[in-house]
């Protein structure tokens, strides 16, 4: 008896890269979602205006402002 291995081939080496790729994703949506909980716990919810409106120049509407700037 001979040990033969099957020849590599393109399937294997597109399903193993699939896999690594996915591994990949869901390994960094993890480190996501782990950090982003602290990040909303450190924000205290704001008071309701009298008046009504609402609006407040939170951190990512100043991000938008900034990146829209020329």
């Amino acid at each position: 008896m001979q040990d033969r291995q099957p020849a590599p081939s393109r399937r294997r080496f597109f399903a193993g890269a699939a896999t690594v790729g996915a591994a990949a994703a869901s390994v960094a949506v993890l480190a996501r979602m782990v950090t982003t909980p602290q990040a909303v716990v450190e924000q205290a919810p704001r008071p309701t205006p009298e008046r009504g409106g609402g609006y407040h120049e939170s951190d990512h509407v100043r991000h938008y402002y900034n990146t829209t700037r020329i």
